[in-house]
């Protein structure tokens, strides 16, 4: 025989354990055996993001989803740099947006395109998740992992506030994706002369996403790759390498971002990354274990009710990365890159989030990938590389395979949720009032659901009638060049009808549609609103 080529039945080490390699199958070629899991893995995916898609339908849009949807729109017209938007505090610059602006160039804009965007935005997260999992696995038990990592995605799903995280507007789940990329890169190929520049892209790319990624990853890969160069004692190494890629990305990414905004780019509100008070720590960290909760899907946020089998599921996602995380503690030495990576970010992300001024209860976005993060050790946790048997690999594929399925099922049982402006875009577009003003949860969303034909812009009426300062186009307020002859106010509350007609006079006329009230006029109101400071 060859070198290299081993007998029937020979061994080969995984996972720091002797297996025995099974008989290869004389009945079927390798070539059709490849294109046979191809296949599979593609029509699952499919599969996978039919359920995604649905679920999604089943939960709203709202102006922050729109507003990242006119971003996207803006993106894939030529508007590289988005000039005139103000961002939040966080871009998604660098993923969402032109993943969402290409489904638009398919669908339009429109409710379809978010939906579509956010199931094909949760898809990618979770097929990072699953290569990460099934890495150093064979035959069906990669089938296996596969199957618990979506479980572990899927069960959240079965309540209201998880999907609005997950399956929404971007909310920082798509941000999962530059971790779960560059760890499967350091995991699968460390010592390639590629891998480091190549993450340190990653990173920087993420990190003009958003922030997370800077308090996440960057640290996580430090600390695990500078961890393996003391340990083996070799300076010149890919860890050290990776090291010196990670850190760099940050400087990295300030420099870029400050040329672009020198070109004219756009410009964001900065993130609030501050500590807070140590005697708040306490208190935080309650929160903190409730967003958790939240996030796997084992608790609920008051005023959304969580049947007790699905609190129960969640429980047991929860309590399975949980023992991922404590196998990779107990085997530390002998975990893999990607486990240690993962175990890395998952503390990073909680720890700062536990000691930041970001902390607040039922608020589990800015902790989302701690999800993927955990299922994928779950996985690894719970699965051996290698399920001997043929019984029992049959069994364990249609067992998990049943679990996975059992909550995307039911949770596509939602029924789709109609938009509640969708009337008022309507009846704008009827009565050709194409351009008006309105609070934040009123304004971009019907510009959404018409299709970019009536565009409503965000006020502010804090003291006085100003152009927004968050997630706005300080463009959209030119009176020179838009005519804004209506405004959309509530019966109460700070947009009522009496707080616009305290800046703006006396409509012409007024109109009740959908539960607001359309004030119309006769004057261009962008001539009566005054600039966001710094906007230009």
């Amino acid at each position: 025989m060859q070198a290299g080529e081993r007998f029937p039945g020979s061994s080969e080490l995984v996972d720091g354990r002797t297996l025995l390699q099974p008989k290869e199958n004389p009945g079927t070629r390798p070539a059709a055996r490849r294109w046979q899991a191809v296949a599979a893995w593609v029509a699952g995916g499919l599969v996978l993001f039919a359920f995604f898609l649905r679920i999604s339908f089943g939960e709203r849009v709202d102006s922050d989803g729109a507003n990242s949807a006119l971003q996207a729109w803006d993106l894939v017209h030529g508007h590289l740099m988005l000039h005139g938007w103000i961002f939040g505090d966080a871009t998604f610059y660098a993923f969402e947006l032109p993943l969402n602006g290409i489904v638009e160039l398919l669908f339009g804009v429109g409710s379809l395109a978010v939906h579509v965007g956010s199931a094909l935005t949760y898809l990618i997260v979770a097929a990072c998740a699953v290569a990460l999992a099934v890495t150093s696995s064979r035959g069906r038990a990669r089938a296996v992992r596969c199957a618990v990592v979506v479980a572990l995605l899927a069960v959240p799903l079965l309540a209201v506030p998880p999907v609005l995280v997950l399956l929404e507007e971007p909310d920082h789940i798509g941000t999962s994706m530059f971790l779960l990329v560059s760890f499967l890169l350091i995991d699968r190929v460390p010592d390639r002369r590629f891998t480091a520049p190549l993450v340190g892209l990653i990173l920087c790319a993420g990190q003009l996403s958003d922030a997370t990624v800077r308090y996440v990853a960057v640290p996580a890969v430090v600390v695990v790759c500078g961890y393996r160069v003391l340990a083996g004692r070799k300076l010149r190494s890919g860890d050290t390498a990776l090291v010196v890629a990670a850190v760099v990305s940050v400087p990295l990414e300030s420099a870029l971002r400050a040329a672009m905004a020198h070109f004219g780019a756009f410009v964001m509100v900065q993130p609030k990354a501050q500590l807070a008070s140590p005697r708040l720590w306490p208190q935080h960290a309650s929160m903190t274990w409730l967003d958790v909760r939240i996030l796997f899907g084992s608790a609920s946020e008051p005023g959304h009710k969580l049947s007790v089998s699905a609190a129960a599921f969640g429980l047991i996602c929860l309590l399975a990365a949980i023992f991922g995380l404590a196998r990779v503690i107990w085997t530390w030495r002998r975990a893999s890159r990607a486990e240690q990576l993962l175990f890395a970010a998952i503390v990073f992300n909680v720890g700062t989030y536990l000691v930041s001024v970001m902390t607040f209860p039922n608020v589990s976005r800015e902790v989302a990938a701690v999800l993927p993060c955990g299922a994928v050790l779950a996985a690894r946790a719970l699965v051996p590389a290698r399920i001997t048997g043929r019984p029992l690999a049959f069994a364990a594929v249609a067992a998990t395979g049943l679990i996975a399925l059992a909550p995307l099922a039911a949770a596509a049982t939602r029924p789709p949720m109609r938009p509640a402006t969708a009337p008022l875009a309507g009846w704008l577009e009827a009565h050709g009032l194409t351009y008006g003003i309105a609070g934040y949860w009123d304004a971009s969303i019907v510009t959404l659901q018409s299709g970019n034909r009536v565009k409503i812009r965000t006020v502010d009426v804090w003291g006085k009638i100003e152009a927004a300062g968050w997630e706005s186009n300080a463009l959209w307020y030119n009176a020179s060049r838009y005519d804004a002859t209506f405004a959309v106010a509530n019966y109460h509350g700070e947009y009522s009808a009496a707080r616009f007609e305290h800046f703006l006079g006396k409509p012409a006329a007024t109109y009740p549609v959908a539960g607001l009230l359309v004030l119309v006029y006769r004057t261009n109101l962008l001539r009566h609103i005054s600039p966001e400071p710094g906007s230009s």
